[in-house]
């Protein structure tokens, strides 16, 4: 049944994807159906072969060692600060592993690693996606730098780019998860699954993208000239600006949070003025049931689920 249902959700969202196209006949209908068996061939691969099996545990045991580094970091700063038995502090155990997962990333950036393999596995992906190279370059380097810091990869394409390319471009950009911020969430999620669902977020962002705002390739300027991520001279410059942009992202994130839990405790409070018993998680439970259900999610985990999905909406994931 959740299968069905499952199928089901896709369908629903690929229709309306397609009700919003503003080129229905350029819609490249190969090119998504490609991206739909990556994304399943990629979640059979990696949780149902023992080979997919080992190599997202050996990943994972990277990802988690790499985080008991940054933990050494984070408790030579902040380790003398007493909290009481069992207690977590959400900043110093999940934040600051961020400000080491972003000096990693400008280290390999610095030292050209990661842009070869982006441009390789952009190149790859362009053939998979039927989209031109820079989208795919774009979609694949949003999954290591996040957003902005994609973007300025590609500044020097922007005047190739029509409006529809321009929007495949934003899209796969908002569709990802910088991997400086991964570390965090492998503190409050499994790591396979975090992992995977990088992937799958990438082609999931192309595969809508493409049908609202499909390109035709054959008029499309395909050429990449990229613009140097890094701007670091040395290696200790790189590590010391990844140092600075991780710790801006920790202080950013965590003054949100605070913003956010705040905002929403008050909301919850004048609700329960009018509504005893009523939170804002519970009406956002009732109003996503729809969605939570064509997910497949368990009856009685429905309401529940669309609070997660309703608080994520309003606030964001952390919160959620």
């Amino acid at each position: 049944m959740g299968i069905i249902l499952g199928i089901l959700a896709i369908i629903l969202v690929l229709a309306i994807a397609y009700a919003m196209s503003n080129d229905r006949k350029k819609i490249n209908y190969l090119g998504i159906g490609l991206m739909l068996l990556a994304q399943v061939v990629t979640t059979w691969f990696m949780f149902m072969t023992p080979i997919g099996e080992w190599i997202i545990n050996k990943i994972a045991a990277v990802f988690n060692k790499l985080i008991e580094f940054g933990k050494e970091g984070v408790n030579f700063v902040v380790g003398g600060i007493g909290v009481d038995e069992g207690a977590s502090v959400f900043f110093f155990n999940v934040l600051l592993i961020i400000i080491f997962f972003s000096t990693l990333l400008s280290v390999l950036t610095y030292l050209r690693v990661l842009p070869f393999i982006i441009k390789y596995i952009g190149f790859v992906i362009s053939k998979i996606t039927g989209l031109p190279k820079v989208e795919s370059f774009n979609a694949v380097n949003s999954m290591f730098f996040g957003q902005s810091e994609a973007l300025i990869a590609i500044k020097s394409q922007f005047h190739y780019l029509n409006a529809n390319r321009l929007f495949i471009v934003s899209a796969s950009a908002m569709g990802s998860v910088s991997a400086s911020i991964i570390g965090a969430y492998m503190q409050m999620l499994p790591p396979e699954y975090v992992l995977v669902a990088l992937p799958l977020n990438m082609f999931s962002s192309l595969i809508v993208a493409s049908i609202i705002a499909p390109v035709d390739l054959k008029s499309s300027d395909d050429e990449i000239e990229l613009k140097e991520v890094s701007e670091a001279n040395s290696l200790f410059e790189a590590m010391g600006n990844g140092a600075l942009d991780g710790g801006r992202i920790a202080l950013i994130v965590g003054a949100m949070l605070i913003a956010f839990i705040a905002a929403l405790n008050l909301v919850n409070f004048l609700i329960q003025l009018v509504f005893a018993g009523v939170t804002l998680e519970q009406i956002l439970g009732y109003i996503l049931y729809p969605v939570g259900f064509l997910m497949g999610i368990t009856p009685g985990e429905l309401v529940e689920a669309g609070g997660i999905m309703g608080t994520k909406i309003v606030t964001n994931e952390f919160v959620a």
